[in-house]
């Protein structure tokens, strides 16, 4: 879909940090798995790196454990948008959204590796809280020790990204205009997010 492909790589990654809550895809035995877990995303020398953690012995963690090769979905905002906007009738309706798919392989980490990412992950939505709750915080022998026999951490290097931001860029102004006002008109929260999306792009 090149109309829809975004190019801007820190527009890419950017949507990425804004979406952290992400599905986690795997196969094994050609059975496909899946589980939403939230992910830090960073960038090494050029690279995207990508970190979470997931329950031990499920479906997905055992899945994992014989196919390391993995699909990550960020997904965005998403709405309807109907034909009778077009300027031009008689094409089919369609549904904008905004989504990048990660492809890599899973890496399977170290308690250590767990606890500094549970450490991270804990500043990152604690610290502007007023009294934040920190790992730091919390009983390492009845809490923190018992915890890390439940779960595992992971990493996973990005070796390609799929970003589809799908705005209506392959239609005229005028419509792209029309679209923007009915989007508003209609108010829930995808199609302001989008309506928003494409004014900020200025499509069309």
């Amino acid at each position: 879909m090149p109309h829809f492909t975004e190019q801007d790589h820190a527009a890419v990654v950017a949507f990425m940090k804004a979406h952290p809550f992400v599905t986690l895809i795997a196969t094994a035995n050609d059975i496909p798995v899946a589980t939403q877990v939230p992910v830090l995303i960073e960038e090494r020398d050029g690279r995207i790196v990508l970190r979470g953690h997931i329950m031990r012995k499920t479906d997905h963690h055992l899945a994992l454990e014989q196919n390391p090769k993995a699909l990550i979905l960020f997904t965005g905002p998403h709405c309807y948008v109907s034909a009778s906007w077009y300027t031009e009738r008689g094409h089919g309706s369609t549904w904008n959204y905004m989504t990048v798919h990660a492809r890599g392989q899973v890496k399977l980490m170290d308690d250590a590796f767990t606890l500094q990412l549970l450490t991270d992950l804990t500043h990152k939505y604690e610290d502007t809280q007023a009294h934040p709750e920190l790992l730091e915080h919390m009983s390492l022998e009845h809490y923190v020790q018992p915890m890390l026999k439940a779960i595992v951490g992971f990493e996973m290097e990005v070796e390609s990204l799929y970003p589809i931001f799908k705005l209506s860029q392959n239609k005229d102004a005028e419509s792209h205009r029309n679209i923007i006002q009915q989007l508003k008109a209609r108010g829930d929260c995808g199609s302001m997010e989008i309506a928003k999306e494409m004014e900020k792009r200025n499509i069309g």
